[in-house]
């Protein structure tokens, strides 16, 4: 018995250095951020508690619906694209044709890139003089006109769900492409055996094989977007008005004008609806496990 409870301590004593590290590196900024979030602190004043008055002045804030819309907007619509081209050059590249190792290493450079160094050439091919977009749309006789893509508010939110999904759905390619390639051949064609057609494989075979890993991928690129920053502040920076402006640059703004607490108090507004994300996705992939 006691040999078993040495054991135990010494198990114990083996994940502390890890489990300090942690709460050092993730536990403490987290709770250091709540905390902050219920205070007036300022840069060089420590300030005082005031409850919910940060969250009650976010609540009355236009900027902050306006950044909780957009948010949800970019998250939305980027996932639901990355995953249809994700998917498609996964299945794509999973056949067997010449070249495909090159293909695979192509398709891999947006997210091998620096992100600034990505959505920094986005901008300038969206640069109204000059821009390879309307340099490519003059050439092609579609229109002559300069458009200002990130300077008017019908085609900013685009422009930056475009730059994007082309910086993430490298991600998703490859998480896809690694759960096909686990699917054996043998259920293929059986399928095939049973009259299947192409479409009724996938439906029966490759999707439910893939559930698991498009889920997990849903979310942690969902958990990226949401907090991305380099994508609407080096393209946009939030405008033209609000058009464009997201959580994380709404926080920035906070920190700009010096307000700590304020700041803190839009990190702080997305935890739930992330929580939430978390619980279901762990919900959905525990089912799908179950199955």
């Amino acid at each position: 018995m006691a040999r078993h409870l040495g054991q135990g301590a010494f198990a114990y004593l083996l994940v502390l250095p890890a489990v300090l590290l942690v709460l050092g590196l993730i536990g403490y900024p987290f709770l250091y951020a709540v905390l902050i979030s219920f205070t007036n602190r300022v840069v060089g004043n420590a300030g005082h508690f005031v409850g919910l008055a940060n969250f009650r002045y976010l609540a009355n804030s236009p900027d902050f619906w306006a950044a909780a819309r957009n948010t949800v907007t970019i998250v939305v619509v980027s996932d639901a694209l990355k995953l249809a081209i994700g998917l498609s050059l996964a299945l794509l590249v999973n056949q067997r044709l010449p070249g495909r190792g090159i293909f695979r290493a192509i398709l891999m450079l947006p997210w091998a890139m620096p992100a600034f160094v990505v959505f920094l050439i986005w901008r300038v091919v969206y640069a109204p003089i000059g821009g390879a977009l309307n340099l490519v749309l003059g050439a092609a006789g579609i229109t002559t006109e300069m458009i200002d893509w990130l300077g008017e508010r019908p085609t900013a939110m685009p422009a930056v769900i475009l730059a994007t999904v082309w910086r993430g759905f490298p991600f998703w390619f490859v998480s896809i492409l690694a759960a096909l390639q686990t699917i054996p051949a043998e259920q293929y064609e059986a399928a095939r055996v049973d009259g299947a057609n192409a479409w009724q494989r996938f439906r029966a075979v490759t999707l439910p094989a893939i559930r698991q890993v498009v889920v997990i991928t849903v979310l942690l690129s969902s958990i990226w977007t949401a907090n991305a920053f380099e994508n609407v502040w080096l393209l946009t920076q939030g405008g033209p008005s609000d058009s464009t402006i997201v959580f994380p640059v709404l926080a920035y703004f906070g920190m700009q004008t010096m307000q700590l607490g304020q700041a803190a108090a839009v990190s702080v507004a997305m935890l739930p609806v992330l929580a939430i994300m978390v619980f279901a996705t762990t919900a959905v992939a525990q089912q799908g496990s179950d199955e």
